[in-house]
């Protein structure tokens, strides 16, 4: 996925600071702002590619900005809420948030939620002729057919779909599969992926297009 623009609006230093961090190290350009009226004024200028959004903060709130945002532009905007009820939740949906997350959070949550944000963004649900990534539903389809997949089993396939020729790492799927660290093994992304070929043939699809780099990892290949 191409390098994108995230401003990360937290009166929080150290959530802003570790969210800049993670965004850093997935290539995107961060920028942090600490208080309402100054994201206002920022905003006022330049929007970014995508928003992250408090929901609490100080001189202006999120929701608020939140609104604001919506009035002029569509991109992407992710809500922080330390208020989990129910209510709440709605409110950030209804004033135009993309998406949510409840703190505490894991930032590896965090930045799953912004690559699928920028690729809805930007487009990026057919990989290639035949398929297609549903993200709303969470499931990919073969001409049509509805390939059944677990949810580390979608995760998997849009990181190496959504990245076709890259080779990506044991590691860095593994980063990209759970929200936390349960599995602590690469060799669990070797698991993974077989039974992964195993559900494409079953549909009739090309196994074949999720190709083992020998000693790095894996890259998708669209079939011709």
């Amino acid at each position: 996925m191409s390098a994108a623009v995230v401003w990360v609006v937290e009166d929080d230093p150290k959530i802003a600071r570790l969210l800049v961090d993670y965004l850093s190290a997935e290539g995107h350009t961060p920028r942090a702002i600490g208080d309402g009226a100054a994201a206002r004024a920022a905003l006022a200028r330049d929007l970014p590619d995508l928003l992250i959004l408090d929901l609490m903060l100080p001189g202006v709130d999120g929701l608020s900005l939140c609104r604001e945002v919506r009035e002029r532009s569509d991109i992407p905007i992710l809500m922080l809420t330390a208020r989990v009820d129910e209510i709440d939740r709605l409110l950030g949906l209804d004033s135009g948030a993309d998406d949510y997350v409840c703190k505490p959070f894991s930032p590896r949550e965090v930045m799953a939620r912004v690559r699928a944000q920028l690729r809805r963004a930007r487009g990026q649900v057919s990989p290639s002729a035949g398929w297609r990534i549903d993200e709303t539903r969470q499931r990919v389809d073969w001409q049509g057919e509805r390939v059944d997949l677990t949810p580390v089993e979608y995760r998997l396939f849009c990181q190496l779909a959504t990245q076709p020729g890259r080779v990506l790492s044991r590691a860095q799927l593994l980063d990209a599969l759970h929200d936390d660290p349960r599995e602590t093994s690469d060799r669990a992304v070797d698991s993974h992926v077989k039974n992964l070929r195993r559900k494409l043939i079953a549909v009739d699809a090309p196994a074949e297009c999720i190709v083992s780099v020998y000693g790095v990892g894996y890259r998708f290949e669209p079939p011709p």
